[in-house]
């Protein structure tokens, strides 16, 4: 009776939480993430459990023997006070940096939606921690008579896993394989990932399923043509990131460009450049990145042992505190010195982005870049949509003119695009019979199953909320 029950991430790109069911009273949850923007809207049917919204009751469903969690995003890990909320306390799987990143994680999601009470947080944060189970890469993990786990680098965050599970006995055994976010080739720091040997069902993201991103080189000199920009005109190049795994790639590709131009004499202009990274959470989670190089790919190390360390450069600033954020983006109000800030949050629905958008969206001089996917519903889409056509936003109830130049960087995305993901079904051994398609909005899900026909495989369900493939026979 191998079933999955999708509790979040099927009509859009957040809230990514599966159940594989493998008979009555055994299961595990890949995943446990929050609702973003239009993704939250949606939820009507919402069900409370112990006075919280977990968006389904864990006591009506088959039980859990573990919680797989593929990184430490929100929309993937953001339920969690939820889930044991409402009396789960099995063991948290993870890869060994998610672990020591989901403590951070949890900590924001808590002061943000629950309590700023420091005590509430640590005891909290202790029972989390004495939940999980850090398992290394390409290890099978036994979790139950039917059940084994394997993690595998998915090239997202650091981190980030995709999934391999031997489900079911002997004689109806099925490697299901959940690709939890998969990242493309040649992301910063990170190893590009490799497919599986063998998936007979395959649940597969796909954020980026009906597109293609620009290559490196490309985004690389899109961004290097904005820093130029903003040197010339003293004006404000605002970037709006994920605090963990963004923003860090950013770091890591302004050092390169910085370099680079060092080393063509051309790097006199950058005196006068800052590069701003607004977030106290964004430098914890740095400080992680920097301590953890033996998960990061070779070109990152070995430019480590060359001694250019890739996070750290002479440009960089971090603000930490909130007195000193309000100067410094009362300081990019007046200052006609160039600036590069990045700040959370990545879809532009919260944190200190929304100040420096406030005060600079209408200035001509801003350049608003956007590296990320921006989800339906947030302020982070209508920019990036009305921005190009000098249209408007409202910001805390605010309407603001968008006179700032918007631009949009896919190739930053830490998601694998279109043909990576098609490469990576194709490079699976032994074919998937079943692909499921999540965590994708409808035309994302239908651009990749249109390009995963040609593969042998047939769209089976009609429905709105996930796109099943069969593999023809």
């Amino acid at each position: 009776m191998l079933n999955i029950l999708h509790h979040g991430g099927t009509t859009g790109v957040t809230g990514s939480c599966h159940q594989l069911v493998v008979d009555p009273y055994v299961s595990v949850m890949v995943d446990c993430g929050l609702f973003q923007g239009n993704d939250a809207v949606r939820q009507g049917g919402t069900e409370i459990v112990d006075g919280e919204y977990l968006h389904f009751n864990l006591k009506v469903l088959p039980p859990l023997e573990a919680l797989i969690l593929t990184h430490a995003h929100i929309d993937h890990v953001g339920r969690l006070p939820y889930l044991l909320a409402a009396g789960f306390s099995g063991p948290i799987l993870c890869s060994l940096p998610t672990a020591r990143l989901l403590p951070l994680v949890i900590e924001d999601a808590l002061k943000i939606g629950f309590t700023q009470n420091r005590s509430l947080i640590d005891k909290f944060l202790k029972r989390v921690n004495s939940l999980v189970i850090p398992l290394p890469y390409k290890k099978w993990y036994d979790v139950h008579e039917l059940l084994r786990v394997k993690l595998q680098r998915a090239g997202h965050i650091l981190g980030s896993s995709y999934v391999e599970i031997d489900a079911g006995g002997r004689e109806n055994k099925k490697r299901v394989v959940f690709s939890g976010d998969l990242g493309p080739p040649y992301t910063p720091l990170l190893k590009t990932p490799a497919s599986p040997y063998r998936a007979d069902w395959l649940i597969l993201e796909s954020t980026y399923g009906d597109r293609e991103h620009e290559k490196r080189a490309q985004r690389k000199k899109l961004l290097e043509e904005s820093i130029r920009k903003a040197i010339s005109d003293g004006g404000t190049v605002l970037i709006p990131a994920f605090s963990l795994g963004r923003t860090q790639e950013l770091l890591y590709e302004l050092n390169l460009i910085f370099s680079q131009l060092q080393n063509k004499g051309l790097s006199e202009p950058l005196k006068n450049l800052d590069v701003i990274v607004d977030s106290p959470l964004s430098s914890r989670f740095t400080e992680i990145y920097k301590k953890m190089e033996s998960f990061w790919d070779d070109e990152a190390r070995r430019r480590l042992r060359y001694g250019d360390h890739p996070l750290v450069f002479r440009q960089l600033r971090t603000i930490d505190n909130i007195r000193a954020h309000i100067a410094t983006v009362d300081e990019r109000i007046k200052s006609s010195r160039p600036a590069l800030v990045i700040a959370a949050s990545g879809m532009c629905n919260g944190g200190r982005i929304m100040n420096y958008l406030e005060a600079l969206i209408s200035n001509p001089l801003t350049d608003i870049l956007f590296t990320g996917y921006q989800a339906d519903g947030t302020p982070g889409r209508i920019i990036q949509k009305y921005g190009p056509q000098k249209g408007y936003v409202f910001i805390d109830g605010k309407k603001y003119d968008i006179r700032a130049k918007v631009t949009t960087l896919s190739g930053y995305s830490a998601h694998a695009d279109r043909s990576d993901l098609v490469n990576f079904v194709k490079r699976i051994r032994n074919k998937p019979e079943r692909i499921i398609l999540t965590h994708g909005e409808r035309k994302g899900r239908e651009g990749l199953a249109s390009a995963l026909f040609p593969l042998g495989y047939n769209k089976k369900n009609r429905d709105d909320e996930v796109t099943e493939l069969e593999r023809i026979s």
